[in-house]
């Protein structure tokens, strides 16, 4: 049961992490959400009572140490992690600034750590525990023009795995979701750049994107959050270590 447990889920002013936090809190879960736009948090904790948000930056260590002291002093220990937070771009390779190479890491992966990082000696205190990453079918194959997401999101894969074992005999689960291309701002961000760069029109870019999934759709961020809704339950005690591909058969 995940009745009463607290949650903590960044990113979670929009898009996938808006879709997870709702539907903790719907599942009766007391939910954190932080991001860097308190304004877009706000909306978000009038959506429902058992949501509080708190500004943070996820690449910043003692931003986060701070946001864990004050989620829990508020409403005891986090019980639950989602590590959401995430941002892309586009560009060939060779093209790719060190700036744009090195923030795209420092958001997906660094703010992953850091967001896992303070809840580790706690929950294995207590012996139970459940930590989420929210990835992305880039974790598990390659795309073009987006190597520093790609690279990113492998490494998030990869963290995952390595405290899963770490983690493996004290209660705690650890897993990855790994949604395709999802119907979120973040998509429509993508859909805009394929129009500007290459003339088509807004629904042959969305077109195109969503034939990459055999299903011939895009993922909606309901379904990421029933996957992780999933993992934090009872039934789920057993799944540790693993990369959930919510792609419509794209990756497996």
């Amino acid at each position: 049961m995940i009745v009463g447990k607290h949650a903590l889920v960044t990113g979670g002013g929009s898009g996938v992490g808006r879709a997870i936090a709702l539907a903790l809190a719907e599942a009766g879960v007391d939910v954190t959400i932080c991001g860097r736009r308190e304004a877009a948090l706000a909306e978000v904790t009038q959506e429902n009572k058992h949501i509080s948000g708190l500004v943070a930056d996820v690449t910043d260590e003692a931003e986060m140490a701070a946001l864990y002291e004050k989620a829990e002093a508020a409403r005891g220990p986090i019980d639950i992690v989602v590590a959401n937070a995430g941002m892309s771009g586009s560009a060939p390779a060779h093209r790719t600034s060190m700036a744009d190479w090195q923030r795209t890491p420092d958001v997906n992966l660094t703010g992953s750590f850091l967001t896992a990082k303070p809840a580790l000696a706690g929950m294995a205190a207590r012996k139970t525990g459940r930590l989420a990453f929210v990835a992305s079918t880039a974790g598990l194959k390659g795309y073009g023009y987006v190597a520093p997401y790609v690279a990113a999101k492998h490494g998030v894969v990869g963290l995952m795995r390595a405290l899963a074992v770490e983690t493996a005999k004290s209660g705690v689960t650890v897993n990855a979701v790994c949604p395709g291309f999802v119907e979120t701002e973040m998509l429509e961000e993508s859909v805009q750049r394929i129009v500007d760069k290459t003339g088509r029109s807004v629904d042959e870019a969305r077109a195109s994107l969503a034939s990459v999934n055999p299903q011939g759709r895009f993922i909606q961020p309901q379904e990421v959050a029933a996957a992780v809704i999933w993992l934090c339950g009872d039934a789920a005690g057993s799944i540790t270590g693993q990369a959930i591909s919510i792609s419509g058969g794209e990756t497996w």
